[in-house]
């Protein structure tokens, strides 16, 4: 008798359970749908009445350019901050120190600093240092990249060491057992782990440079957000010109998000892609 009832129990439990289970899930698709109608819904509101459209089709040239230089400035600001990266990331593992201490010191100056910080002192600071007129004409877009570059190679270094961290120790000793030098091992055996490993944070990381380009307002680039100012302060008009601001933000880190979560699944070990 008491065997039965405790497994009368013990089903009623499950059923409770799965019932839970159930209508959590429900809970979560409704609230999930509710939210997304609701931003289509406030999209569409503000494109069918806060929108001008003859406005939109006179100021969509200069988001075009401003969107070709983000992307330029994001392309070479990318290459150059992974290279980079990759530098400090094999610093931040190195057992010697005057080596470690740099490429600790950098990266705690770079990640402990605001890029805003950073942008200023190189775009304002670096000619002030200069004794006579400053050679470099237009310094605004070669001080945005080196600023773009020295910041966000020290989150690159970071997810590198990081990565390397995640490899066992014993892939460099059996690299060193095939006769491998050390750089030898790290170049051949240990960063190609590193780097998978690596990957997923040196992406966001990228998505997160292309945004930082806002804040080459501050020293005149023209780029997305500096054509919003204009607009906006000209016309008084805010929501066209965020929505073309918007576009074309969208219009980098959603191709980027696609093409991170391709070399993802290409790197997958155990996935189907290999």
């Amino acid at each position: 008798m008491a065997e039965s009832y405790s497994g009368e129990s013990t089903s009623e439990r499950v059923d409770e359970s799965v019932l839970n289970d159930r209508t959590l899930k429900w809970i979560g698709v409704a609230i999930s749908s509710l939210f997304t109608l609701g931003i289509f819904a406030l999209v569409g509101y503000i494109i069918v009445t806060k929108v001008n459209f003859e406005l939109l089709q006179t100021i969509f040239p200069r988001f075009v350019d401003a969107y070709l230089l983000v992307l330029r400035i994001f392309l070479l600001g990318s290459v150059l901050s992974v290279v980079a990266g990759v530098f400090v990331g094999f610093g931040r593992v190195s057992s010697t120190f005057p080596t470690g201490a740099v490429a600790r010191g950098y990266v705690e100056f770079f990640r402990g600093t605001p890029l805003l910080f950073q942008i200023i002192v190189i775009y304002f600071g670096i000619p002030a240092l200069w004794s006579g007129t400053f050679p470099i004409q237009d310094w605004e877009i070669p001080a945005a990249i080196i600023a773009l570059t020295l910041n966000h190679a020290a989150y690159v270094g970071e997810a590198i060491r990081g990565g390397i961290g995640a490899v066992p120790e014993g892939q460099m000793e059996a690299a060193r057992s095939l006769g491998m030098s050390y750089t030898q091992g790290m170049r051949e055996v240990v960063l190609p782990q590193a780097w998978r490993n690596a990957l997923a944070a040196i992406g966001n990381d990228q998505v997160i440079l292309i945004k930082d380009t806002s804040l080459l307002t501050v020293i005149a680039v023209p780029e997305i957000i500096s054509v919003f100012r204009s607009v906006n302060s000209a016309t008084f008009d805010p929501w066209t010109p965020i929505v073309l601001t918007a576009v074309a933000y969208l219009g980098i880190t959603l191709p980027l998000g696609f093409v991170v979560r391709y070399l993802e699944d290409r790197s997958d070990w155990g996935g189907d892609s290999q």
